[in-house]
């Protein structure tokens, strides 16, 4: 199991996303890159956590984050890569990837999804050519949701699961073999996670989107206290929901209307209201009770500008007073308090 001290099976508060680096949204210059790994080496505690796969820009991330901890001279005891499997690199034949078209900027290379036994070991082997001299500790399937959800009969979705559980079994063997030390999931959709948990041993898991300030259901909480019982790792991502409890106009990927989603925008308005109030930033409000879930160890935190960064790292020390939780109750916000 990955921990920082030998009596903690615990990751830093804070670990780091690299979609950036992989030119999600923009492409950014090597310099820029170099300076976001940069600023993450000096504010996080050792060892520091870079999240990353395959998917992102193709491999871009991985080598993009390989070749920055190189240049800075970053000791591989002072780093923790976890590397979610399941996409590999190709030959770009159009103008753009085929994968996620008009997301990924300036690509020279496409991606294809690869799972199963065979696939998920080479993605891990491609994966670790392109980090260079750094390999991953922790290691997943890549959004096995996604690859359910893609099916399209009864019979091909169970084909699907076969096949993710014959890469878990992949991983599975990678890690007897100690080529990795934790083996985990993350999904948008927490019932795969809980699905899988009930047919994979896992160490760790990673929760996208569901666990948020503005959405945690109970039946959700109920299952993460189980995974604490297990002893289970547990890493909080997207906590903002793609950016709509902060200001953007995107809940969970999806573009929103004022008009269409009405109880959106007033659940934000009230929301801003008493972050205003309390003079509470609502980018510190979302960390906060995300790191306060049933058995969260860290918030996935992302960022395209090195100046975020230690910002970023602070926010999961923010003192928030407790009359600020409960007006979010009181007026029907959140469920329950957390923090």
């Amino acid at each position: 199991m990955i921990s920082i001290h030998p009596d903690q099976n615990r990751l830093p508060k804070v670990i780091f996303g690299t979609s950036a680096l992989g030119n999600l949204y923009a492409a950014l210059d090597y310099a820029d890159k170099l300076a976001i790994v940069a600023e993450c080496i000096r504010h996080s505690p050792k060892p520091v956590v870079f999240d990353s796969a395959g998917k992102y820009g193709a491999g871009l991330a991985l080598e993009a984050l390989g070749a920055s901890l190189k240049d800075l001279g970053v000791s591989s005891e002072d780093v923790i890569i976890s590397n979610k499997l399941g996409w590999m690199r190709t030959e770009l034949l159009g103008s753009e990837p085929t994968f996620e078209p008009g997301v990924w900027k300036d690509l020279e290379y496409d991606a294809v999804q690869n799972i199963s036994y065979d696939g998920i070991v080479a993605c891990f082997e491609q994966g670790n050519d392109l980090l260079g001299e750094y390999s991953p500790q922790m290691v997943s399937v890549h959004d096995p949701d996604e690859y359910l959800l893609a099916a399209n009969s009864s019979e091909d979705e169970a084909k699907r699961y076969q096949d993710i559980l014959d890469a878990y079994r992949a991983l599975s063997d990678l890690k007897d073999m100690g080529k990795v030390k934790a083996v985990g999931v993350g999904a948008k959709d927490w019932h795969v996670i809980e699905r899988i948990s009930r047919d994979v041993k896992l160490d760790w898991v990673m929760i996208a989107n569901s666990m948020t300030l503005h959405s945690h259901p109970e039946d959700l909480l109920s299952f993460m206290r189980q995974l604490e019982e297990q002893g289970v790792m547990i890493i909080n991502s997207a906590v903002f929901n793609a950016g709509f409890l902060i200001g953007s106009d995107y809940y969970n990927y999806r573009l929103t209307d004022r008009d269409k989603d009405a109880e959106l925008y007033k659940w934000r308005d009230s929301f801003f209201a008493v972050c205003e109030k309390y003079k509470v930033k609502p980018a510190e409000a979302c960390v906060r009770f995300g790191l306060s879930a049933p058995g969260v160890s860290s918030i996935a935190l992302n960022t395209s500008s090195a100046k975020r960064v230690k910002q970023n790292v602070e926010m999961a020390n923010v003192d928030i007073p407790l009359a600020f939780w409960k007006e979010l109750q009181e007026k029907g916000l959140i469920q329950t308090i957390l923090a």
